[in-house]
């Protein structure tokens, strides 16, 4: 019986070495780029909101029910106030430029637990989470917009979508999220969870590049100021940050670039937030 003969395609992938892999990959990412909002860099994006919703919003669940929420009134008002304020900051922007589909489906909310650790995070969704460990280095209102704000910036950039996006090619072939999550749920969420490190020891994920790290503190000092804050209290704040004792790095600055080197980027990016700056 004659087989119906393989496409040039076909063949071409399994010949060791062949180019068409390449371009095929190639082809993938020229047509998933997309456009980083303040900073126009382009970025990788196979992944839809949907999915990334929906993992959010089932991770955020899970860690609300195995963490207590600050019983102190004062400094969860101050978080949500601070939230408040950059939220709408950011989606007067957004709508502003045409991009307010960016943030369709978002339910925001800007929460203050109990922990000790230095920390904080931010979650496709808006979901903006705080521990109490973090409030004696943001000192005020101002420093604790600088971490909200940079928070933000990581979700309005889409960094978790660009990291589920590369580990979704390396990983899993390139592959729809919600084809993964349909027949790979586990590992799908997996990879997602490595890529926040949500409840993990630091030193095991680190979840964002330094390169993306860069780019938050960046769009951040923009947010901040669009909500009335002064860009300038960054400064501060991470020279507080940098000035802890003891050889291990606190968990919030991850895979920050080093103290300095970090802060003279701010430095000079502050003039350009200060355009947008309103008090």
């Amino acid at each position: 019986m004659q087989t119906k003969p393989e496409s040039s395609l076909v063949c071409a992938l399994k010949h060791k070495g062949s180019w068409a892999l390449l371009l095929l990959l190639h082809c993938m990412l020229l047509s998933s780029c997309v456009t980083v909002p303040i900073t126009g860099r382009s970025q990788l994006n196979i992944v839809s909101s949907s999915g990334m919703l929906a993992l959010s919003n089932e991770t955020y669940g899970k860690f609300k029910k195995s963490n207590q929420e600050s019983a102190d009134r004062k400094n969860t008002a101050l978080v949500k106030n601070v939230g408040t304020r950059l939220q709408l900051a950011v989606e007067h922007y957004l709508r502003s430029n045409g991009m307010a589909a960016e943030v369709n489906g978002y339910l925001w909310e800007f929460k203050l637990f109990e922990s000790k650790d230095v920390n904080a995070f931010a979650l496709p969704g808006g979901k903006v989470v705080i521990y109490t460990g973090i409030l004696p280095f943001t000192k005020n209102e101002a420093g604790l917009a600088v971490v909200m704000s940079h928070e933000i910036a990581h979700v309005i950039a889409r960094h978790g979508n660009e990291r589920m996006s590369q580990a979704l090619i390396s990983q899993m072939g390139g592959i729809a999220l919600n084809e993964a999550l349909s027949s790979q749920s586990q590992k799908t969420k997996d990879l997602w969870a490595g890529i926040y490190g949500i409840g993990t020891t630091f030193g095991f994920l680190m979840p964002y590049s330094r390169m993306q790290e860069t780019e938050a503190d960046h769009i951040g000092l923009i947010f901040m100021a669009m909500a009335g804050y002064d860009p300038n209290e960054a400064v501060p704040f991470w020279r507080r940050m940098a000035a802890q004792p003891g050889n291990r790095p606190l968990e919030f600055l991850s895979t920050h670039p080093a103290p300095e080197s970090r802060i003279r980027q701010i430095q000079s990016e502050i003039p350009e937030a200060m355009r947008y700056y309103r008090k």
